[in-house]
This record gives C-alpha cells, sequence and structure tokens, in this order.
C-alpha cells in the first residue's frame, strides 16, 4: 500500500506537481510481512486416518481419554497367559509392528507379550498437536490401561521413541516394573552434557543435520517450511543419506532403498502428514525438555540401556557419558555395531533374556 504525504498541486495539464509517492507506514508493512510469513511457514492441515480425505483404518484401535485413537499391534505370547507384558515404543520413521525382534521361542519360553503402537500422528494414530515428552508417556500408560496390563508393565524403546521411557521415568515411575532402551537418541541440549563436549560432537555432524536441529530447538513453529525448501540445509536422517560408519546398517538402508521397503515404510508412518510424524518428533525430542534425564533420581525399577560403538546416528561419547551420570542404568555397549540394533542377530534374544531371564 502506497499513500501521498504532500497536498498535491496540480499543473495545466493535469498532471500532479510536488507529490511525493512514500511507503506506508513500517508497522503495516511489517503487519503484512508478518501475516505473508505466518501462512507461508503454517504446515498443512493433517490428514486423520477414517476422516473425508484422510487413509482408511485398517489397524486395531482404541480410543483414549481426549478422544484420540491410537493403532496397536500384539506380539509375543497372549495377553492372559503372559508373565511379563511389555509396550515397544518405536523409533523414528517406525511403527506399530516393530520389536526387538526377538524369536516366538524365547517370548513364549520366558512368557513375554508385546504390544506395539503407532506413536501419535504416525501410522493409523491420530495426530496430537500438543504432543510432548510427557504426552507420549500417559500415552504409553493410558494404552497398558485400556489392554489390562496390570499396575506395572515394562516399557521398552529403541532410537526417537525412548523419549517416551525417559517420560515414563519421570511421569509415571511407579508404573514401571522395568525399562529398556535400544540406541537411544540424545537431546545436544540436555544441561547435563559439558557444553564443549555436546558443541564438539554437535558439530561433527553434517551440517543439515546441524540445521534441521538447530530449528527444532529454537524455531520449531518453522519447521515445517525449512524442512521442505529444497535450497536448505535439511535433514540428512530424513532423506536417508546420513553416512553410516557401521558396515550392516549402510547395507541394511542400501538394501531397503534398492526393494522400496525405505519408502514404503516412510509412506505408512507419514501418511497423515509428514509434520505430524517426523517433524513432531524432532521438535519433540530436539526441543526444551522439561527435564534432564542425567538428574532423575534412581528409579523403582531395574534400567538397561544398549548402544553401539559404531552408530552413525547417536554419538557413543555422549551416551557414555550419559550413563556415566547415571549409577543405576545398566549400560550394554555393542563393539562393532552401529545403530539398527533390532537387526542384530540374536539381540532381540539378549534383550529379552537380560530384562527378564
Amino acid at each position: 500500500m502506497w499513500v501521498t504525504s504532500m497536498p498535491q498541486v496540480w499543473d495545466e495539464e493535469g498532471v500532479a506537481k510536488g507529490s511525493v509517492v512514500t511507503p506506508a507506514p513500517a508497522t503495516a508493512l511489517l503487519g503484512s510481512l508478518a501475516g505473508w510469513m505466518s501462512r507461508a511457514v503454517e504446515p498443512p492441515a493433517p490428514r486423520p486416518c477414517g476422516t473425508e480425505g484422510g487413509p482408511p483404518v485398517t489397524a486395531t484401535r482404541l480410543r483414549l481419554r481426549d478422544g484420540r485413537h491410537l493403532a496397536y499391534c500384539e506380539s509375543g505370547v497372549p495377553k492372559e497367559e503372559a508373565r511379563f507384558k511389555v509396550v515397544f515404543s518405536h523409533g523414528f520413521t517406525g511403527s506399530r509392528e516393530d520389536s526387538v525382534r526377538a524369536s516366538q521361542e524365547v517370548a513364549e519360553e520366558l512368557g513375554v507379550y508385546m504390544v506395539g503402537f503407532d506413536r501419535a500422528g504416525y501410522g493409523e494414530s491420530d495426530p496430537n498437536p500438543n504432543r510432548s515428552v510427557k504426552s507420549a508417556a500417559l500415552d504409553v500408560e493410558e494404552l497398558a490401561d485400556a489392554l489390562g496390563l496390570g499396575p506395572k508393565f515394562y516399557v521398552i524403546g529403541i532410537s526417537l521413541g525412548c523419549h517416551a521411557v525417559w517420560g515414563a521415568l519421570k511421569y509415571i515411575p511407579e508404573r514401571i516394573a522395568g525399562a529398556a532402551m535400544m540406541a537411544p537418541v540424545v537431546n545436544y541440549w540436555w544441561p547435563g552434557f559439558p557444553t564443549d563436549l555436546a558443541a564438539e560432537v554437535y558439530n561433527k555432524q553434517e551440517v543439515g543435520d546441524q540445521w534441521a536441529l538447530r530449528v527444532s530447538h529454537h524455531a520449531p513453529s518453522i519447521l515445517h517450511w525449512w524442512m521442505e525448501q529444497s535450497w536448505l540445509p535439511t535433514s540428512t536422517v530424513v532423506a536417508g543419506t546420513t553416512p553410516l560408519p557401521n558396515k550392516r546398517d549402510a547395507e541394511i538402508r542400501k538394501n531397503m532403498k534398492a526393494d522400496g521397503s525405505f519408502q514404503k515404510k516412510m509412506d505408512l508412518a507419514t501418511q497423515q502428514g509428514i509434520h505430524e510424524s517426523y517433524y513432531r518428533d524432532m521438535m519433540v525430542m530436539f526441543g526444551k525438555w522439561e527435564f534432564d534425564p542425567m538428574s532423575l533420581p534412581k528409579p523403582p525399577c531395574p534400567v538397561h540401556i544398549w548402544q553401539g560403538d559404531e552408530d552413525g546416528l547417536v554419538p557413543v561419547v555422549l551416551q557414555r557419558y550419559l550413563v556415566s551420570r547415571l549409577s543405576w542404568a545398566n549400560y550394554h555397549e555393542l563393539p562393532g555395531t552401529g545403530h539398527f540394533l533390532s537387526a542384530v542377530p540374536g539381540l532381540g534374544d539378549t534383550v529379552l533374556r537380560t530384562i527378564f531371564g
């Protein structure tokens, strides 16, 4: 919008003399710019399963108190026959069908029932615009109660899904009989990490990953916009191009891309919108936490952490530092092993035997 700032004097030909065209007040211009930016960075509306324009509902689901649905998948022995009942929290790009990949024989021997679920916004579980570490833990608790798992149950998480396990240890410790985390993702901004160590490791990441995490932490409201710009540095994890030092990890990803399962897995995880799944995961995991896991008191249950020393996604040096601060954590470092722990032959059986044997 433009205005004239001086009275107009017209010449004989009707041309304004002495008129000066100047910008509208700065506040109006900035207001218009802010409005445009707000619309530009706003993520698209989600497409919940079972609604008009959304994917169909094909999974078993239950309704939570706030009206959202959680999709879940059961494995192991029947719940009624189980000695141990486990809720499993999948990782980044995962789904309700993920698990520790223990053999059915070991699950039956130990009497383990396991339920995996699509975390909010993933697969066929409804999005949660207020998703947080705490809400992830409370979803675990409500799922366990809805399925009748009893006053105490076990939780296992993998990769980024471990934020739900940390949340359970913080917000519902009295409900947890035992906890395990496999290659748990860390937040570089947890106060317990020495600043110089966190910065050193952070700066070793790919530039795109540094920026993706930086935006997730400092400016989450523009994360969707940022991630969708091809000219900006964005996450190699989302793109599936992160350098993987472990040969097994690299081979697994190569094969998944070749046979189409990488894209199929992504399509399933993000079918309600990539913002409600991947990007909210990043905002929760790398955002500002209400607590520091390294400051948690000793929980009333055993806690186990497995970590590969060739993990290209979770720096082993930070994991070592974290467990050095938690005298109550049972740490299992796996030599010559990368990030995809569920694919390590026999490890699923080892995890179950360690927890329940």
